[in-house]
């Protein structure tokens, strides 16, 4: 098991270990790994000669300094999760110098307005810091494939504009997202809820499925009114957005569409733990 600080040492091992057939796949994480992250190495061990992971909690993609902080750090725990998948990964553990030099900053974006929808909105900043980290962490692994979990549906598609808009030479993988037994998202930052919100989180997921069932019968004001009073009544949950967007553009559903490709989109505040998740509709 292979461990880099520093981005020169890892770029001159890739160089060094790498022939016109290597194909390098990639996988950036802010670590506190789960299963859902797992999943993503297998797919990548499965498809390339080589594969990386980053672990880094980027700052520049946090506009709430507390949520920064709170952010669980648990590299130790998580090369250990790493190996029971493979002792083959190479791991990318860098400090915020190691990345941004003198200047922890993030460049400005231009994702044809996919910024400015539903976590745009209500995060500001947040995925021009997105843009900067992968942008800055795909000059360094020059990944083949880069491997992404669709709980960031949004994340997911902003980076694959930000590829398409910069022309680089880098395939985007979306994997499906990672259920807990109780039908709640896979997140880090799960380890930060109490056992019985942890339990009563189902709810998020439930919600999201009787949604999509309503649909048929009912107007999309009426679901999100569903949606607005089942989540607000569960004790110390609240919602923060739930909207049904198409699932290419992200621009909010206006009128049903049978024939249009949607996907119902949701965060919610568990005390003061921010939770999202999506769902394909249709």
């Amino acid at each position: 098991m292979l461990i880099f600080n520093r981005k020169q040492d890892l770029i001159r091992y890739l160089e060094t270990n790498s022939t016109l057939k290597t194909t390098i796949g990639f996988v950036p994480t802010m670590g506190a790994l789960h299963q859902g992250h797992l999943s993503l190495l297998k797919e990548s061990i499965q498809q390339n000669t080589i594969t990386v992971i980053s672990i880094f909690v980027n700052p520049t993609q946090f506009n709430n300094p507390d949520d920064l902080e709170k952010y669980p750090r648990t590299l130790e725990s998580d090369v250990e999760k790493i190996k029971t998948v493979s002792k083959n990964i190479l791991i990318y553990a860098p400090d915020a110098a190691d990345i941004y030099g003198d200047k922890t900053t993030s460049e400005s974006f231009d994702f044809d307005g996919l910024e400015h929808q539903m976590e745009g909105q209500f995060r500001p900043g947040h995925f021009d810091g997105v843009g900067t980290i992968v942008k800055k962490l795909f000059e360094i692994v020059k990944p083949t494939n880069a491997y992404f979990g669709e709980k960031d549906f949004q994340q997911l598609l902003i980076v694959k504009k930000m590829v398409e808009k910069l022309n680089l030479s880098v395939s985007i993988v979306g994997c499906p997202i990672f259920r807990e037994r109780n039908g709640l998202a896979m997140s880090s930052r799960n380890e930060r809820l109490s056992e019985e919100n942890r339990a009563n989180a189902k709810i998020i997921y439930q919600t999201l499925l009787e949604a999509n069932k309503l649909l048929h019968i009912k107007s999309l004001e009426e679901v999100i009114l569903f949606v607005t009073q089942t989540i607000n009544s569960t004790p110390n949950f609240e919602l923060e957005y739930f909207q049904i967007a198409n699932e290419s553009t992200l621009l909010p559903i206006v009128n049903k569409n049978e024939t249009e490709k949607s996907r119902a989109f949701i965060a919610v505040f568990v005390n003061n733990i921010r939770l999202i998740d999506t769902i394909s509709l249709n």
